[in-house]
């Protein structure tokens, strides 16, 4: 409220972001795979609303207009997806797509897909709906968007970046757990993409000046580090990392908030430092923040991102996989990372 005080889309605003919450619910009460789908493109017309909510600055505009056609690439695949579950399954309803010997009838069967020949069906379904997750959740190729989906207000990137709109990819696949356990190679894909996400973003974190940028890349690698957790067969630690992270995110794109007002919308980490003099309390909880994001015992992050670093360790080192020991290397490199690009923002801006 204090944010966007005096701003003259103050009503369009709040009437956007309720928006926003009726079809996240939606998305996540969905007991069929049609209506979770009505949500997924309700968050998603949202965060077009959202991200382009200042309009009259083109870059806004283009940043919103990149957000919604990354999506649809995504949502393309997750549609195909959909009408293979229900030619196949014969319905969406969730009890059926979870029901282990279902999938086991289903399993049976192939598709011939021209240049791929014969290729499981299980797998195919999988890989689909994985593609439409990797738009909404911001992977490996089609991760662009999410940088760009700064140019809202600061709350709204709170919202979007921490509980709700990029993490539901996640929530799709642990939703849908026993289907993907039935598609193993799927599963290699899966944590692939998510370790070399994670990489990726992290280094590029690491060059950035923009303070918001900064933990706009943080979570495109979180992000990954779900997506490893769900490859490796941890869904249960993939899922309490989207716990986790959805606090410790939103209270640091929070502090950016305030640190960006204080600033009068000043975002360039090269034109701040020594602000915790100015900004004690914000100081301090964007520390705590930034100690729960690099998994600082005994906050958040630690207990969330070690569950799933054991996870890559166990089926790699114990499970003789070698796949997962460069996934496992690639994630734990990806940790230290998350520590010294979080580090050198909080000295940036405020020491």
């Amino acid at each position: 409220i204090g944010y966007m005080r005096g701003d003259p889309g103050y009503h369009r605003y709040f009437a956007y972001l309720n928006l926003f919450m009726t079809f996240m619910l939606l998305l996540v009460l969905g007991d069929n795979l049609l209506l979770m789908f009505i949500g997924w493109e309700g968050v998603g017309l949202c965060s077009y609303l959202l991200i382009g909510f200042w309009y009259e600055d083109d870059a806004n505009c283009a940043a919103g207009r990149k957000a919604f056609i990354m999506n649809r690439i995504g949502d393309f695949a997750f549609l195909l997806g959909i009408f293979l579950c229900l030619t196949h399954f014969g319905t969406l309803a969730m009890s059926a797509l979870t029901d282990v010997n279902q999938i086991q009838t289903v399993a049976a069967q192939t598709l011939t897909i021209p240049l791929l020949g014969s290729v499981g069906l299980v797998t195919t379904i999988v890989v689909l709906l994985f593609i439409g997750a990797t738009g909404k959740s911001a992977q490996i190729p089609l991760y662009v968007w999410l940088p760009d989906a700064m140019a809202g207000p600061t709350p709204v990137s709170a919202l979007i970046h921490a509980a709700t709109m990029v993490t539901s990819g996640v929530y799709l696949c642990c939703r849908l757990m026993p289907l993907f356990q039935a598609a193993p190679a799927a599963l290699t894909l899966i944590a692939g993409i998510g370790a070399c996400t994670a990489l990726l973003a992290a280094l590029i974190a690491l060059g950035q000046n923009d303070i918001k940028k900064v933990l706009a890349y943080s979570t495109v690698s979180q992000l990954g580090y779900m997506f490893f957790a769900i490859g490796v067969g941890a869904f249960s630690a993939a899922f309490f990392h989207v716990v986790t992270h959805a606090f410790f995110k939103a209270l640091l794109f929070l502090g950016a908030g305030s640190v960006i007002h204080a600033m009068h919308h000043q975002q360039d980490m090269r034109k701040m430092g020594g602000l915790r003099k100015q900004l004690p309390f914000t100081h301090l909880t964007f520390l705590v923040g930034t100690l729960a994001i690099a998994g600082v015992p005994p906050l958040a992050g630690f207990f969330s991102k070690d569950e799933i670093l054991f996870a890559g360790f166990e089926q790699g080192f114990l499970g003789g996989s070698g796949a997962a020991v460069l996934f496992w290397g690639i994630s734990f490199l990806t940790a230290g990372l998350t520590a010294f690009y979080m580090i050198r923002c909080v000295a940036m801006t405020f020491w």
